[in-house]
């Protein structure tokens, strides 16, 4: 991300890549490099916080995945999964086309974050289920200020890349903040006893979060109804609910990642700002102050800890940019390969 950050704006922009490209069944075409211990480890604790964000109503795991850079890797390995398993499917030269698609995919990423996400969920739902309904303005305030100094980040991205109209850019940006704006102010509640359509149903269209910046997950979730029974499934261990869940993610994400990918490549400079206006708007479901039906209030005789709250927000993305520009920076010095992977990223 870093890098990306600090590509000057006068760079070419990278030519469109298809995932299972001619140029991919080479067998001499770069692949991922393996990632040293550190990197290894750094990866785990990515996937954490990424969890940890799908846990937390009005969070997104794509914003997570955005400031701790590892959000273009993520999105094209998962192209990559999507495409070798259509391949396998579909299409001329099955075999070669399927591995060279397997072969391209970052697994030295993917697995480290999903041994952390795991983890994370598995361990910390009740925690995080208490902390959000037992102090949810403390909550809200804490993350609302990591949401919004993560604005900067695709702001960032988008000003580094050539191209686009101001007013279109403008328009763009203010379209997918009164989105993520009404998105929010969904009334919730809860179902006590959803159907395992519903639940296929909702996991598909909440998974979308994780790949995308500024929709929440869990708030989508919970404005379906299913917060509460999800958390409830991942501490009762109640795998039947799980297995039906996990499907429909599957799903709904083989579904999108393609979409989002192709955005970002042929449209990478207006995706980048509607994400930012997408993180904009949804920042009225982490106001401190509202109602269980998702109703605005003024602030509270607590305001002074929620303001700490949501300092020490902005100092949490201000400290993770900064390790992520040092994680960057020593990358691109002791192993080389990996500054051209990321800068065409």
């Amino acid at each position: 991300m870093s890098v990306e950050s600090s590509r000057p704006s006068s760079a070419p922009e990278p030519p469109h890549r298809d995932p299972v490209a001619d140029a991919d069944l080479d067998p001499r075409s770069p692949v991922p490099a393996r990632p040293g211990p550190v990197q290894a480890l750094a990866n785990v604790v990515r996937g954490g916080l990424i969890g940890m964000a799908e846990l937390v109503p009005g969070v997104s795991g794509g914003t997570v995945a955005l400031v701790t850079g590892v959000y273009p890797r993520l999105l094209d390995s998962g192209a990559h999964v999507v495409d070798g398993v259509r391949s396998a499917v579909l299409g001329s030269d099955r075999r070669a086309r399927t591995a060279a698609a397997f072969r391209h995919v970052d697994w030295w990423l993917l697995l480290p974050l999903a041994v952390g996400m795991l983890a994370m969920v598995f361990t910390m739902a009740g925690v995080m289920k208490g902390f959000v309904e037992g102090s949810p303005e403390i909550a809200r305030g804490l993350f609302l200020g990591m949401v919004a100094a993560s604005i900067a980040v695709p702001l960032g991205m988008a000003r580094a890349t050539r191209g686009g109209r101001t007013w279109v850019l403008g328009l763009i940006f203010v379209a997918g903040a009164a989105f993520a704006f009404g998105l929010s102010g969904l009334p919730s509640g809860t179902i006590s006893d959803p159907s395992y359509l519903l639940v296929f149903v909702a996991a598909a269209v909440a998974i979308c979060a994780l790949v995308l910046p500024g929709v929440s997950g869990s708030y989508l979730l919970l404005a379906m109804g299913l917060y509460a029974p999800t958390l409830g499934a991942v501490e009762d261990r109640n795998f039947a609910y799980l297995g039906v869940f996990a499907l429909g993610a599957l799903v709904g994400i083989s579904l999108f990642v393609k979409v989002l990918d192709r955005l970002l490549e042929d449209f990478r400079k207006p995706t980048l700002v509607a994400m930012a206006g997408l993180m904009l708007g949804s920042l009225r479901a982490l106001w401190p102050w509202q109602t269980e039906e998702a109703d605005v209030l003024a602030p509270g005789s607590d305001w002074p800890v929620v303001l700490a709250a949501v300092a020490a927000g902005v100092v949490v993305v201000i400290l993770v940019l900064v390790l992520e520009r040092v994680f960057a920076d020593r990358s691109d010095t002791t192993d080389p390969q990996d500054s051209p992977v990321e800068r065409q990223l």
